[in-house]
């Protein structure tokens, strides 16, 4: 049963959010102010926030900004009276999904979170599918950081397996010394470094000597 966080003040327009959404199977609990809401929201207790703008203590920007500034990922449903277009931009571009102005329709709002629940379920069952790389014999488990080739455990450090997931994500693609320094080490590191050379040797090591081709004067291609 989805969980749905109500951040609404008023409580005539939260008592008619609540009776609604639970006669069409939510669980509901109802957050007064702008501060209960962002702690609320950052609990992983809900699928869902349905947030009014006007919010007394933290308004109900502040509360978007909180919540998306922590990596909650959380589908957010902004509620408001102002029908203005900057408000509406405004709260999309801090991390909003959706808009409904009031006075609103319930059922269309019924229809809105329905779609944000719908969405956040699929990126659930694809990131669930995701867990693993694999390639040939080579397999890399995301979630456990280990790696498996011709199903024996290989060790690997950090940054060997960060390249091997780099390669892994561009089968047959040739990548240049500089795009696999900046995936694996980042901007700031001395692009007349060799270090990618030497990791690619322990990689060579560890997932076969054949397994990854030098493509002279560009980078390097994995074959596997």
């Amino acid at each position: 049963m989805n969980r749905i966080l109500i951040a609404e003040d008023e409580v005539r327009i939260a008592a008619f959010l609540e009776k609604g959404l639970r006669a069409n199977g939510f669980t509901t609990t109802h957050a007064k102010n702008g501060n209960e809401a962002a702690a609320m929201a950052c609990s992983n207790d809900f699928d869902l926030l349905i947030l009014d703008i006007g919010l007394p203590g933290k308004d109900g920007f502040q509360v978007l900004e909180e919540v998306r500034g922590r990596g909650e990922r959380l589908p957010i449903l902004i509620l408001t009276a102002f029908d203005e277009v900057e408000d509406t931009v405004t709260a999309l571009n801090g991390g909003a999904n959706d808009y409904v102005t009031k006075p609103f329709d319930f059922e269309e709002l019924l229809a809105r979170v329905r779609v944000q629940l719908r969405d956040r379920t699929t990126a659930k069952t694809r990131t669930a599918k995701a867990t693993t790389l694999q390639l040939g014999n080579v397999v890399l488990d995301l979630l456990t950081r280990q790696v498996w080739v011709e199903n024996q455990l290989v060790e690997m450090s950090v940054k060997e397996f960060q390249m091997a997931e780099v390669f892994l994500r561009h089968p047959m693609q040739v990548l240049s010394r500089e795009q696999l320094l900046t995936r694996v080490w980042g901007y700031d590191y001395d692009p007349g470094s060799n270090i990618v050379d030497v990791y690619v040797g322990h990689l060579r090591r560890k997932l076969g000597s054949n397994a990854i081709e030098t493509v002279r004067g560009i980078g390097y291609r994995l074959r596997v």
